[in-house]
């Protein structure tokens, strides 16, 4: 991996394009810090500190959400908008067209249909956050604006919409002139800002412990764990299951073409980590929408609050195990949305490509499907088990204040891997010399 950054270091397209990249990073720890005015910091603090699902989405932003700046929302909307058009595409014959059959630009136009969206989602996500806040009392009659009046709360919507808009023009523009997807170094950027902090207070807690031998202990068990944890992420999402396709020739004149053998390379992890993020906003919603109720614990509701909060505890069984049946339901769920068997089988029949073995056309679906139930499978369990694994690590090792994520460990590990292929793929490339000299 050193070697190939140095190499594409030394090359100086390849050093532009690092540049640009490492040039997005800083403008997006600039944004982080631009905060918006008016904000009861403390209060606003309190109430992130109170709220799970606060936190989860704080974890992408690099302390935006934190600070109150002008990206609080991230890339969110953005994301969320692209996983719609996934859906609308399966949904919506057109939109299958224009996918499958628009060529570049066909993606073009979904991609500007995806910014639409993604303008709608982050103006809609502001206003709600916005309006909430305004609302919000809390018991000492503290609010979280010093300023109420519908000017100041159109600024700060726009001004959240604008910051979100920011980051997906920054990230486009990383994708066309850096190294990898720029929306996703974008997200690895903010999750890495995040853990000096987790580290410095797993240190402080180190330190203030009276026993502090076993303290260690439990640090030294907790790294292994975390590194063990790594390593299988690196293997799931690097596993794929490669398919046997042979192409039949072809008499084109007096040219023979085709007849070559190749393979369908069929990723274990289709869902990526889609399933748990999802795993995790059904998980945390109600203990959000509880918190703005602000319910009495002594009456009807505010006792089904309590008694909630108690079996949904993060080390408590039931929640894992929901948590783990979850992700299985969104990896099963992603994944057939992801990966169109049908549309692959009826390329290869239109190409005279198939399976050896196995008919073209409905028993290539046939058999594709069994394959990829299987694979479904096997990345639903381990995915399931990655989800739940930090829960049970803090537990095995009494230490919680560090947060390790199974979300932020598969998102930093799947972009790394992502950006190192391609540059990789980009120094090849650069020094491919064809198969003759001149």
């Amino acid at each position: 991996m050193f070697e190939s950054f140095i190499s594409a270091w030394n090359d100086r397209v390849m050093r532009n394009r690092l540049l640009v990249v490492f040039g997005g990073f800083a403008v997006f720890v600039m944004m982080v810090y631009i905060t918006v005015p008016g904000v009861n910091r403390t209060l606003w603090q309190q109430m992130l500190h109170s709220g799970e699902l606060f936190e989860f989405l704080g974890m992408f932003t690099g302390g935006a959400l934190n600070n109150f700046s002008i990206i609080a929302m991230g890339i969110t909307p953005y994301i969320n908008a692209s996983i719609i058009m996934q859906l609308l595409t399966v949904v919506i014959p057109k939109l299958h067209e224009l996918q499958k059959e628009g060529g570049e630009q066909g993606r073009r136009q979904i991609n500007q249909y995806v910014r639409y969206g993604t303008v709608g989602l982050a103006f809609l996500q502001a206003l709600v956050l916005v309006i909430s806040l305004m609302r919000y009392t809390s018991s000492s009659g503290a609010k979280v604006f010093y300023y109420t009046g519908i000017l100041y709360g159109t600024i700060v919507v726009l001004a959240l919409t604008a910051g979100t808009l920011c980051l997906v023009w920054l990230g486009e523009r990383m994708t066309e002139y850096g190294v990898g997807n720029g929306t996703s170094m974008i997200i690895f950027a903010g999750i890495v800002l995040r853990y000096p902090d987790y580290l410095m207070n797993t240190f402080k807690l180190a330190k203030a412990s009276s026993n502090q031998i076993q303290t260690y202990l439990q640090l030294t068990m907790f790294a292994i764990i975390t590194l063990l944890l790594i390593v299988a992420i690196v293997a799931l999402t690097q596993a794929i299951r490669k398919v046997p396709v042979q192409y039949a020739k072809k008499v084109v004149g007096r040219r023979v073409t085709g007849g070559q053998s190749t393979f369908i390379p069929i990723k274990v992890n289709n869902a990526g980590v889609i399933s748990i993020i999802f795993a995790i906003s059904v998980l945390y919603l109600p203990a959000t929408i509880i918190q703005f109720l602000k319910l009495d614990p002594s009456s009807p509701l505010g006792g089904i609050a309590v008694t909630y909060s108690k079996l949904m505890s993060h080390s408590g069984f039931l929640y894992n195990f929901i948590y783990f049946l979850l992700v299985i339901f969104f990896t099963y769920f992603y994944s057939a949305i992801t990966f169109n068997i049908a549309d692959i089988a009826d390329n290869m029949k239109k190409f005279g490509g198939f399976i050896p073995g196995i008919r073209p056309g409905k028993n290539t679906v046939e058999f594709l499907n069994k394959i990829m139930s299987r694979i479904t499978f096997i990345s639903a369990i381990l995915l399931g088990l990655i989800a739940i694994a930090p829960n049970i690590i803090m537990v095995l090792t009494g230490i919680t204040s560090f947060y390790l994520g199974s979300t932020s460990l598969l998102i930093i590990v799947g972009v790394a891997l992502d950006t190192m292929q391609q540059l990789e793929a980009r120094s090849v490339m650069k020094h491919y010399q064809g198969f003759m000299k001149k």
